[in-house]
């Protein structure tokens, strides 16, 4: 038979197996349930998820099993009227008995019937007071089979039997498995206890009302002393029991719902949790931009909001042949050093390890005990979550667009409850818009990474026409990000000096070779026409598309060679009307001019190099600036410039001398 769509799309409520299966415990107790659940690619904790659904091929499949091994092919219908059984299904039993009688439960069988199948539509008329017609219509596609139609059957005689009533009788004059293009069913029933009685009350009473006036008439005294009194007890006592039968009916209604507010007011806050965990997951990833900070955020809303003890995001690396730990909540410090220490392998076939099988396949496990998959694991995944505790767990994949990024998984070592198919949608519902950010922050990387690559090519293709000058912007660099984080200069605008300094010399490339490594003294013509490399520099740089912060690259770098007291070049700026990166540039490409081999001198000792900065930084240099690179070069190269000079430069800067260190 060829299979159609809806066959493969999920139609049945948890809640129809949840009924078979407590009947099996109940009346058929050899049967290994778990065997008939393989049989049928179902899983023990989807029955107990009241918010999963099975296919049709699924059902078909399970109802075959439990035929074979039953014997009874009127299985169906029997587990249909098992539901008027108080451990049966409580929540049908609760939509039903909310209406008091089964004329208005029939009634609204068809919208309580919305909550277990979405195969068939089911509409409700009643006939009388004691008789309903329902129309079950099934959707286009589906291929509803006929123990599905008994099943119904049942379903509506054990509505009769919740009331206390006598099983209906059910008529069923059309059937789609007998050429019917409905499935139709009449139901009728007899009266309720309360009616019954009720009726008796009444008729009793238009009876012995007139009989007793009449012996009022007729024999007054007898009437008076006996007849009148013993109207009034059987009256009064119909109506008494007719009460009770009410109230007893009434009690069974009240009883079955007395757990729904709690229940309802349970998934009312469980839903608003959820909404709140959702919302804070998209504040904490949309405020973010690299994937840490992304996931650490992400992991403190998981152990806000979600009720597991611990939780772990591992990401893939590069070249996708590895699984690593990124970020965790609820481990011990000697279990995160494990999970940083420990790769899965994605690159070996033979790996059967959970987080694995779930990034390749894509699709979420649920284990409630690992014991029972022990046997499908490798003795490495064993030691491991052996290591970890592991008892439980839900691993979910972190997908974007069909590629597998990560996955999700959390677990519970204290907690009892059991882990359940929603809390798998859950966190498949939150893994979207984690593997969005994350995509994006990988693109961000990628892009950052290179933008890197591109100015220091650009850096090295400056420094590649001087042997003797290699390396020189690289320092520069390294100088004036030391400058900067003294300063506590932000992040950004570190970024922006970083970019600057390294392209701070690039104007160079317009220099004739003959002036730039000429190794005698340069004539006034010369001298104009190296200080010209400032203004190239510029110039070029304005031409490459910077965004952003990085739009101060090409004024910051062009502006290095300018000076506190206006004597510098190309524009001849004063004090802050220099850019605070360039002040920084300056001070590193000085220091580093001066400390370096150059054709037409050999490097200054660093005792007269840092003398001169200091003298230098009383007209040309930002003070606060030279103090930051003295402070950031003593502690990255283990050494202090002489008291002397220091002494000088602390007077003028407003830092004290520092001691000179043992042995330098």
């Amino acid at each position: 038979m060829v299979m159609s769509k809806q066959d493969s799309k999920p139609l049945y409520n948890s809640r129809i197996i949840d009924t078979y299966i407590k009947l099996i415990k109940r009346k058929y107790n050899y049967i290994d349930v778990e065997e008939v659940l393989n049989y049928a690619g179902m899983e023990s904790y989807q029955i107990s998820d009241e918010g999963h659904w099975f296919t049709q091929e699924q059902i078909d499949r399970f109802y075959d099993r439990l035929v074979y091994l039953t014997g009874n092919n009127d299985i169906a219908r029997e587990a249909g009227r098992f539901g008027a059984s108080p451990d049966a299904i409580g929540v049908f039993r609760q939509i039903l008995l909310s209406h008091v009688g089964p004329a208005k439960a029939y009634e609204i069988i068809g919208k309580a019937a919305a909550n277990f199948t979405k195969s068939a539509t089911y509409e409700s008329k009643r006939i009388n007071t004691n008789k309903v017609e329902i129309v079950v219509t099934p959707l286009d596609g589906v291929h509803e089979k006929p123990f599905q139609c008994k099943n119904r059957i049942g379903y509506f005689e054990c509505v009769s039997a919740m009331f206390n009533c006598r099983m209906p009788k059910i008529e069923h004059p059309e059937c789609i498995f007998e050429g019917g293009s409905v499935c139709r069913y009449i139901v009728s029933w007899e009266e309720s206890s309360f009616a019954f009685w009720e009726k008796i009350r009444n008729y009793t009473t238009l009876l012995l009302s007139p009989s007793c006036m009449c012996s009022f008439l007729i024999y007054p005294k007898v009437a008076a002393t006996a007849f009148l009194p013993i109207t009034i007890f059987v009256i009064l006592s119909l109506t008494l029991y007719s009460k009770i039968m009410e109230k007893r009916e009434l009690d069974t209604a009240i009883d079955n719902l007395r757990d729904s507010p709690d229940k309802l007011l349970e998934q009312i806050n469980m839903n608003y949790n959820n909404a709140l965990m959702i919302n804070e997951i998209g504040l904490a990833i949309s405020k973010q931009m690299d994937i840490d900070s992304i996931l650490m955020n992400v992991v403190q809303v998981l152990e806000k909001r979600l009720d597991y003890d611990r939780g772990v995001v591992l990401l893939t690396n590069r070249d996708k042949t590895k699984l690593q730990f990124h970020a965790g909540f609820g481990y011990t410090s000697e279990q995160v050093d494990l999970l940083r220490n420990t790769s899965f392998h994605l690159d070996n076939p033979k790996s059967k390890g959970v987080f694995v099988l779930s990034f390749r396949e894509q699709r979420p496990f649920i284990v409630n005990n690992i014991d029972e998959i022990k046997d499908t694991l490798t003795p490495r995944s064993l030691e491991f979550a052996k290591a970890l505790g592991v008892k439980s767990f839900i691993c979910c994949p972190i997908i974007y667009e069909k590629e597998s990024l990560g996955v999700l998984a959390v677990d519970n070592v204290r907690t009892k409850r059991p882990l359940i198919q929603s809390d798998a949608n859950l966190l498949m519902g939150i893994t979207p818009g984690i593997g969005i950010s994350i995509h994006n922050s990988m693109l961000i990387e990628a892009r950052e990474r290179q933008f890197k690559s591109i100015m220091q090519t650009l850096a090295a293709s400056i420094d590649a026409r001087d042997t003797l000058t290699a390396g020189h912007s690289e320092k520069v660099t390294e100088y004036a990000l030391g400058i900067c984080n003294e300063l506590g200069i932000s992040k950004d605008y570190c970024e922006v000096v970083r970019v600057a300094a390294l392209l701070h010399d690039y104007g160079k490339i317009g220099i004739e070779d003959s002036i730039l490594k000429k190794k005698g003294k340069l004539n006034p013509y010369e001298r104009l026409e190296i200080e010209t490399h400032a203004e190239k520099t510029k110039k070029i740089l304005e031409q490459i598309h910077f965004e952003g912060i990085f739009r101060e690259v090409p004024h910051i770098a062009g502006s290095h060679h300018e000076r506190i007291d206006g004597s510098g070049y190309p524009k001849g700026l004063k004090g802050d009307a220099i850019p605070l990166g360039a002040r920084i540039i300056g001070v590193a490409d000085f220091f580093e001019a001066i400390t370096a081999k150059r054709h037409y001198r050999d490097p200054m000792p660093l005792d007269e190099a840092f003398q001169l900065l200091e003298e230098e930084s009383r007209t040309r240099f930002d003070k606060s600036v030279v103090a930051a690179f003295v402070r950031y070069y003593r502690k990255t190269h283990n050494w202090d410039p002489t008291p002397l000079s220091f002494t000088a430069l602390s007077q003028r800067t407003g830092f004290l001398p520092l001691q000179r260190i043992t042995g330098v």
